[in-house]
């Protein structure tokens, strides 16, 4: 009987077009298909077996936990997940990928004997409509087929299988240098069988694009091995057929373990995927980042003045919030949403990390595009007689709404940084009637702000709260890092913010009442926000403490390498949607910038 891991207990494989996640004891525990934000066939990480998983491993008593791998690592610089189990009968190895694809999606699980022999089961249980739907299984020309609805998952082997209990199996041994190979693909269900798999072409084809791709990266530093592990994450996390970048391959992941903070993150988040844009560009990736722009121009089109802080992966606008109520959730953790009705939030920030990422774009080389400047423009348009307005903020707060310093800080690096597009020559526009906006909304965020007394900026004016989004003040340019105010936030956020461990908080939670964000509970350590702090750090000069938390924040990730949204100091383990974009992005960023100023070690 298999039982969901921790969150980090989790490897991540994928195409580019979805992903699965996949337990130290061989359980896939979480695929949709045929993208990223489709039903899941495998949803047992938010519930049980009975809503659909894939175990392959050694094989075991029906009543017993599942053993784990002795070991287990990614091949080289690829997302080819190698995991080895030592037996009393012998050693085996499973190697677990997704091909790349322009055809149906494939997940191929190739097991090798090592030494001895070693007894092997696959026990493949198909739900699908995230565990609700028992799909028809039946064989098809020496092929086993599950049919419900639009779907057919199709599950080839040249073992010989047997349905028991809604469920497929297959027993065999393994003896060193044997391979045997299993793949699931997906196709339409109207449609006729995809083509045979053939999983040591794919597998060698799928090394050589991940090789070829990493050899692109122009990060030679001392954190390499953790800068190309977080690149390859954001390249996995990118939807190839549109460019767009989803926050997480997963849903419901708990920001607090039995909580009710449980988001649905496989969607672009405009912020998200510009920030990931600009480590992208940073670090040699201009092909990814050419194509978000594209994305992006075709998912604002025609109506720039209503900005979505987040869109589907083609760029859908529509992604109404649902409650799966027949799924328990991570852990008990209730309710699993899917879709995010935080999509129609007036969150003025995005205009700030949407203006930045073009203007990287632009600073960088990326070939002109007219109507990136032309949407440019019209943003700061909309930004003139709309960045004095309240709005629920980076954090997508469902209080009321409030003038959050930081909304007003990025709907000033818009105004900036179109400024600089102008003054370039590329764009035409008031030049004097901006650079006054720029000014009104500096001085307003600096008298409206700031606390003299305490010497910080807080979280929205008139508040006493404090916000790790502050944080950014530096790095934005919006005032330098020597700026008396800057570093009475910095150490004002270390002492109110940080955890027993020395990360920090996005803001305060208030238990079980309902705290700024309106919502009840407490979450974990925002991992961003921990990275920033690093940044900031290091910008005012405390490298060694800087480069302290660094290190001790990369000691957080998984054996893999991999991050969540959070940490959760007091029961020491990640939390929320894994892997996140929007973890991995900081620690980029945060290795380049202690890189270029020498504070590392060694």
């Amino acid at each position: 009987m298999h039982v969901a891991g921790r969150i980090e207990d989790y490897a991540l494989i994928g195409d580019m077009q979805t992903a699965a996640l996949v337990c130290r004891d061989g359980t896939v525990d979480w695929l949709c298909l045929p993208r990223f934000d489709s039903h899941a066939i495998f949803a047992g990480l938010l519930g049980t077996e009975d809503h659909g998983f894939w175990r392959l491993g050694p094989a075991h008593a029906d009543d017993e936990q599942p053993p784990t791998a002795s070991r287990r690592r990614y091949r080289g610089d690829s997302l080819i997940l190698e995991s080895e189990w030592d037996t009393p009968r012998g050693t085996v190895r499973i190697t677990d990928f997704m091909p790349p694809r322009d055809g149906a999606p494939q997940l191929i699980r190739i097991v090798e004997g090592v030494s001895g022999r070693v007894p092997m089961r696959s026990t493949l249980r198909m739900r699908f409509s995230y565990g609700r739907v028992v799909p028809w299984v039946r064989r098809h020309e020496g092929r086993t087929v599950a049919v419900a609805g639009p779907d057919s998952v199709w599950f080839d082997t040249e073992c010989q299988t047997y349905g028991k209990d809604l469920t497929t199996y297959a027993d065999f041994t393994v003896a060193p240098g044997e391979r045997v190979a299993f793949t699931v693909s997906w196709e339409p269900s109207h449609k006729q069988p995809p083509p045979l798999p053939e999983p040591e072409q794919s597998l060698e084809a799928t090394e050589e694009f991940w090789r070829d791709w990493v050899d692109q990266c122009t990060y030679h530093g001392p954190y390499r091995e953790a800068v190309v592990r977080s690149l390859i994450t954001l390249k996995a996390l990118t939807y190839a057929p549109t460019g767009g970048i989803v926050a997480a391959p997963t849903t419901s992941l708990p920001e607090e373990i039995g909580g009710v903070r449980n988001w649905d993150y496989r969607y672009t988040w405009l912020r998200d995927a510009a920030i990931t844009l600009s480590s992208l560009l940073r670090t040699g990736y201009r092909e990814e980042a050419r194509a978000w722009r594209e994305w992006l121009l075709r998912a604002v089109a025609g109506d720039p003045e209503n900005l979505q802080i987040m869109y589907g992966i083609a760029g859908e606008r529509e992604l109404g919030e649902a409650e799966l109520d027949w799924l328990p959730g991570y852990e008990n953790s209730a309710p699993v949403r899917v879709g995010n009705g935080a999509a129609h939030q007036l969150q003025l920030d995005v205009y700030g990390e949407v203006t930045e990422a073009l203007h990287l774009a632009h600073m960088t080389g990326l070939s002109r595009n007219d109507y990136a400047s032309l949407l440019q423009l019209k943003l700061i348009r909309y930004l003139e007689t709309h960045w004095d307005q309240p709005d629920e903020g980076i954090w997508e707060v469902r209080g009321p709404r409030r003038h959050f310093v930081h909304s007003k800080v990025m709907a000033w690096v818009a105004v900036d940084r179109t400024i600089k597009l102008v003054e370039s020559g590329d764009a035409h526009g008031p030049l004097e009637k901006w650079r006054e906006l720029r000014d009104d909304i500096h001085r307003d965020v600096c008298e409206k702000g700031y606390d003299p007394e305490r010497n910080t900026f807080t979280q929205s004016y008139g508040s006493k709260e404090l916000d790790a989004s502050l944080l950014l003040i530096p790095q934005m340019g919006f005032l330098p890092p020597d700026d008396k105010r800057v570093i009475g936030t910095i150490e004002a956020i270390q002492r109110e913010l940080s955890t027993s461990d020395g990360f920090i908080l996005r803001y305060p939670t208030d238990g079980e009442n309902a705290g700024v964000d309106g919502l009840e509970g407490d979450e974990g350590a925002f991992l961003a926000c921990s990275f920033w702090m690093a940044d900031d750090l290091a910008m005012i000069g405390r490298v060694d403490e800087a480069r302290n938390l660094f290190e001790r924040l990369l000691a957080l990730r998984n054996d893999l390498g991999l991050l969540a949204e959070e940490w959760d100091p007091r029961l020491q383990r990640q939390v929320g949607n894994f892997p996140q974009a929007f973890s991995h992005v900081p620690l980029i960023d945060t290795a380049l910038r202690l890189t270029a100023s020498g504070a590392y070690g060694g």
